[in-house]
């Protein structure tokens, strides 16, 4: 969609309202207002004139009859920069009925124009990359490099999906018997939805949308009631490219609009990223509810540093992956396992510090800054309190990014990176998913006793190894219980045509999301047998069919 139709009418309202703003808050927050309102015309459809994200309803964007509200805040200033309505049950059911109605003629499009329609999509979202980003930053904090790479991530699964006629492909076999053929092909579920978390309000998103879309499903979306924008117009794209009214239905809230989902008896399946608490009750209502659910829950993810490892590129990687987008992603490297002796703990743990001691805190659109802030003074608060908690209880603090503060930004809710040394397996720092630039470095005696120590851990979406031997890679792999492996990879992500395997407690629910885990989650196979036989064909010759 050309650049000219996303600053169409309706959107000087808000432009105006953004740069009001933005003036109050400082020339980077007026940076990150006015690339977000870049896309004016998006953004004057999907928010209303009090910056109320809206709800898209068959089609058109609508303003909520709610009357209770989240406030979305900017992560650097506190600032209000938008506000969620809690979808009421009336216009929950309303989202759920619209996909109902819409789920027949779009299950019987042909695949090839929903392949096509995505093409339109991911040529929307790479037109519009810089003005998604500048959202995400806005409403999440990351830094605009970050955000890219959230957008961008989510866009690789848009462009897998353009497969979706090889991917609904099923089996054949002719002659399982005289005469006799089998075989299998895939169908939609119906309504699906999808609960979408903070941490990457792009990506996220676009896990499910275009999986869910192309194998011939409508879909509810429930963006982060923290930073909903960027979901908002990527749905507002996908409109534009050609998706059908109801296809696609946007709501918002908390915790009643996950419950309307959750118990609606039309919806067929729910894909959820989240904690893991949230993650296992969503399981548990799904199972109540006859509903299909893959829940991407909570991490803590190891690595395993080998005394062969090549340590400058170990350490580089290590605080990339444990500081970088502040720590808030599932994948984030949260605990460093050193074989070896104490000096040997020392000195990994040193060059790491070193290299996340330099690492520059601030607001996501300054130029220069290589860590934004976390999403909430909640989140700050509780990544402090699990560092002291480990520090009274005798680790060492040899980086320390409490109380960090930010100028320009006093209520910014800023953690600088941390890394604790002497750290025990009892530990809440160890044991709880910190969610912040925190690494943690634990002592093992051999590759057993730190594969051991990992596999201990009730987590498992990643794990990884740095060594320059094959052997010590291959037996790290074969008995590690990670579901996603790195050797000499920090954050081992699969792309799109593989899928993301979490597991343990890590993932609950059946099928993992995007790749033929997540075609298998959004359809079901219907498996065929037909007897067409040779005297059949004589009786219907002599009757005159089949002359």
């Amino acid at each position: 969609m050309a650049g000219a139709a996303l600053a169409a009418a309706g959107a000087a309202g808000l432009r105006g309202a953004l740069a009001a703003r933005a003036g109050r808050r400082g020339a980077a927050a007026a940076a990150a207002a006015a690339a977000a309102a870049a896309a004016g015309g998006a953004l004057g459809r999907v928010y209303g004139p009090g910056l109320e994200a809206r709800l898209l309803r068959d089609g058109e964007w609508v303003d909520s009859a709610a009357t209770s509200f989240v406030d979305v805040r900017c992560p650097a200033s506190q600032e209000v920069v938008a506000r969620v309505p809690e979808t009421t049950q009336e216009e929950m059911d309303a989202a759920i009925a619209g996909a109902r109605a819409a789920f027949p003629a779009w299950r019987e499009t042909p695949v090839s124009q929903r392949a096509r329609v995505l093409l339109r999509v991911q040529d929307a979202i790479n037109s519009h990359m810089d003005d998604l980003a500048a959202l995400v930053t806005r409403e999440q904090g990351k830094t605009l490099a970050d955000a890219r790479g959230d957008v961008f991530r989510g866009l690789e699964v848009v462009e897998h999906m353009v497969s979706a006629p090889t991917l609904m492909m099923g089996e054949y076999v002719e002659g399982v018997s005289k005469g006799i053929d089998t075989y299998s092909i895939r169908q939609p579920l119906g309504v699906t939805a999808g609960i979408c978390p903070f941490n990457f309000p792009a990506m996220i998103p676009l896990w499910m949308l275009p999986t869910a879309v192309a194998t011939g499903n409508t879909f509810v979306m429930k963006p982060s009631e923290k930073c909903p924008g960027v979901a908002m117009v990527l749905a507002d794209l996908a409109q534009q490219a050609g998706l059908p009214p109801g296809v696609l239905q946007v709501v918002h809230g908390s915790h009643g609009p996950v419950n309307g989902i959750m118990e609606h008896p039309d919806v067929k399946a729910v894909s959820f990223v989240g904690s893991t608490p949230t993650g296992k009750y969503l399981a548990e209502k799904g199972a109540q509810n006859d509903k299909r659910v893959q829940a991407n829950m909570g991490a803590k993810n190891h690595a395993v540093v080998m005394p062969d490892c090549d340590l400058e590129q170990a350490a580089n990687a290590m605080a990339g992956a444990a500081f970088g987008a502040a720590g808030q992603r599932c994948m984030a490297l949260s605990v460093a396992v050193v074989v070896g002796d104490e000096t040997r703990v020392q000195e990994v743990a040193a060059a790491v510090a070193e290299r996340g001691a330099p690492l520059r805190l601030g607001a996501g659109a300054d130029e220069g800054t290589d860590i934004g802030p976390v999403i909430s003074p909640a989140a700050k608060a509780r990544i402090e309190e699990l560092i002291s908690e480990g520090e009274a209880k005798g680790a060492r603090v040899l980086l320390d990014g409490r109380g960090s503060h930010v100028p320009g930004y006093p209520e910014g809710n800023f953690v600088g990176p941390t890394l604790l040394t002497g750290v025990t397996q009892d530990m809440d720092c160890y044991k709880e998913e910190i969610f912040g630039p925190v690494l943690v470095v634990l002592r093992a005696d051999s590759l057993d006793d730190a594969i051991a120590m990992v596999n201990r851990c009730p987590y498992a979406n990643g794990s990884a190894i740095f060594s320059t031997s094959g052997a010590a890679a291959r037996k790290f792999q074969t008995e590690i219980d990670g579901g996603m492996v790195g050797i000499n990879v920090p954050i081992p992500v699969p792309l799109p045509f593989f899928s993301f395997t979490g597991n343990k407690d890590s993932f609950a629910g059946e099928n993992n999301f995007y790749g033929k885990m997540g075609v298998n989650f959004f359809t079901r196979t219907k498996t065929v047998t037909a007897a067409w036989k040779d005297d059949f064909m004589t009786r219907t010759s002599v009757a005159g069919v089949g002359t």
